[in-house]
């Protein structure tokens, strides 16, 4: 008994060195891909989908939902002292929990059914709440902040997007029109990524 106790005290702090490797690593990936974004025809030119998600939820299959959330941070932090802020770390934090919202439900459920039919649960679990929350974080926080960050009246931002979408015509409409499809597309493409990838990944991350 007292070998087994020794044996599991020893393995404990690899498992935690490795584990926060693997954050470190996958949090250096989500930092590159943000330098990737592709512009959308039906959204104003601020709105840019980049594939940054995928290490934070192959994170969260692997290690789970709390490790996904520090990849995320690491991200975003990192993400900060790279290139700054213009709205006192008000859009880094929105943009966190966005994130957040589409990893960390896929990766609670996944942690409960680790099959393809959980993953693909998780996934869109997290799709629909990433589209919910980022649809009213946009209204209520992100768009105003920008708006007086940039010296503009929200109206300005409306209008952006009237020129793209003219049933685009107020704050509502823009959020319903631009950012709901915004982040269903990245949802759903992030998703698919993580899908294709995943199973033929994880042994990687397995490896002791």
């Amino acid at each position: 008994m007292s070998t087994e106790t020794h044996v599991v005290s020893k393995s404990q702090p690899k498992m935690g060195i490795r584990t926060v490797v693997q954050i470190g690593m996958l949090s250096a990936i989500a930092i590159v891909l943000m330098l990737f974004e592709i512009p959308l025809p039906f959204a104003p030119a601020f709105y840019e989908i980049d594939f940054s998600e995928v290490p934070v939820l192959i994170g969260c299959f692997v290690m789970g939902p709390l490790a996904g959330a520090a990849i995320e941070l690491v991200k975003i932090l990192l993400n900060l002292v790279i290139n700054g802020t213009i709205t006192a770390g008000v859009g880094e934090t929105a943009n966190f929990l966005i994130g957040c919202a589409l990893c960390v439900p896929a990766g609670i459920i996944y942690r409960r059914n680790k099959t393809r039919k959980g993953a693909i649960i998780g996934m869109a679990a997290g799709t629909v709440v990433m589209t919910i929350l980022g649809c009213l974080l946009n209204a209520y926080i992100l768009l105003p902040v920008y708006a007086t960050a940039f010296g503009m009246p929200i109206d300005s931002l409306v209008e952006m997007g009237t020129a793209l979408n003219k049933n685009i015509t107020s704050l509502s409409t823009f959020v319903i029109f631009a950012v709901a499809p915004f982040n269903l597309l990245k949802g759903v493409l992030v998703s698919s990524i993580v899908f294709l990838i995943y199973k033929k990944i994880s042994p990687i991350f397995r490896m002791r």
